[in-house]
């Protein structure tokens, strides 16, 4: 078995001075809740083999005394020497451009990678949480999706190696809770949102808001009509660390009920970061979702939980965010250019 090599070191917390290894530290969601529990007072072993996730999300925590990060990749069986308390996977290229683009990766990150991280979780004795997600539901027969909903999945399509790497992992998961008592979460992401997202992962609100501030046309697939429900990361994260707390296993569908579409995201975006823009359409991919509305009745009962953060408020934060990244990049390409800076001829 590998032993990974170490780089770095609201509702209240489930309890006090946890040990959490959280697999995808180093993604878009991981870092924030790896931020949380920071706060909450938690130690964190980070693991994160670095495919998708960014080291940059995490440079803030670099020197932190509870906070080490593991670069090593889940489909390889690796040790954790302290007790854990909780076994976090959220560990797979999550974005069809970057699925797409590493296929087996995410197979194995999702096959491999939930088998070791729930071994590892049993051999501690720790509790097991899994990050699946809508797309689980395919494109759904019902709406809004509710966990009972089995789904309508291809399951040999071009979104397939994500789709159903996820429903094996949460009958990986369910297997080893049914077989070997072991306390599991299965949590079910819906589209989700905010600072520390790729610029260049190809999902709507990236995509949205890098074209914007470029000031290029924004891409809308199909006629616009299809539908999106956002969720802006922080309420995601709350609801995690909500539902540390209860014993239900789920499924639990965390993500924000209101539904948009496509098109309105597109003109809400273009108005926020005050870009003239226009929009232009293209062919809609294949297997895209018509509708995404989670039921998060669930999650109302039996956590208290609601999103807070509604798109305008959310959307806003983000492109503040990007307008750091990407205009400071965008500038140092420019200077790069011949010619760049040179005084204007008489």
């Amino acid at each position: 078995m590998a032993k990974a090599t170490p780089l770095e070191g609201a509702f209240p917390p489930p309890s006090p001075s946890l040990h959490i290894v959280v697999a995808g530290a180093a993604g878009f969601v991981g870092s924030h809740l790896v931020d949380r529990f920071i706060a909450d007072g938690h130690r964190v072993t980070g693991v994160d083999d670095l495919i998708t996730g960014r080291r940059s999300n995490l440079e803030h925590l670099a020197k932190h005394p509870r906070f080490r990060l593991l670069e090593h990749d889940i489909a390889r069986a690796f040790e954790v020497d302290a007790p854990v308390d909780w076994v976090m996977h959220l560990a797979s290229p999550a974005s069809p451009p970057k699925y797409q683009q590493w296929p087996i990766e995410t197979l194995e990150a999702n096959s491999f990678g939930t088998h070791h991280l729930l071994r590892l979780a049993q051999s501690h004795g720790a509790k097991f949480l899994l990050a699946s997600t809508s797309e689980v539901y395919g494109d759904p027969l019902h709406h809004p999706q509710h966990e009972d909903d089995w789904g309508n999945v291809n399951p040999n399509g071009p979104r397939s190696m994500y789709d159903e790497g996820k429903r094996y992992a949460e009958a990986a998961t369910m297997a080893f809770h049914r077989h070997h008592g072991l306390p599991v979460r299965i949590i079910r992401i819906f589209n989700t949102y905010g600072p520390r997202m790729d610029a260049h992962d190809g999902r709507i609100v990236t995509n949205f808001i890098h074209q914007a501030l470029a000031g290029e046309p924004l891409t809308v697939f199909g006629d616009g009509s299809q539908t999106r429900s956002l969720q802006y990361v922080t309420d995601l994260v709350e609801g995690i660390v909500r539902y540390m707390d209860c014993d239900h296993c789920g499924p639990m569908n965390l993500g924000n009920p209101v539904e948009r579409t496509v098109k309105e995201i597109a003109e809400l975006i273009i108005r926020l970061t005050g870009s003239d823009s226009t929009i232009v359409h293209k062919d809609l991919p294949e297997n895209d979702p018509k509708r995404r509305r989670p039921d998060i009745s669930r999650a109302q009962e039996l956590l208290g939980w609601l999103p807070r953060v509604s798109a305008e408020e959310g959307l806003a934060r983000t492109i503040e965010a990007f307008r750091h990244e990407l205009v400071p990049a965008r500038t140092r390409r420019l200077r790069q250019r011949p010619g760049f800076g040179a005084a204007a001829s008489a």
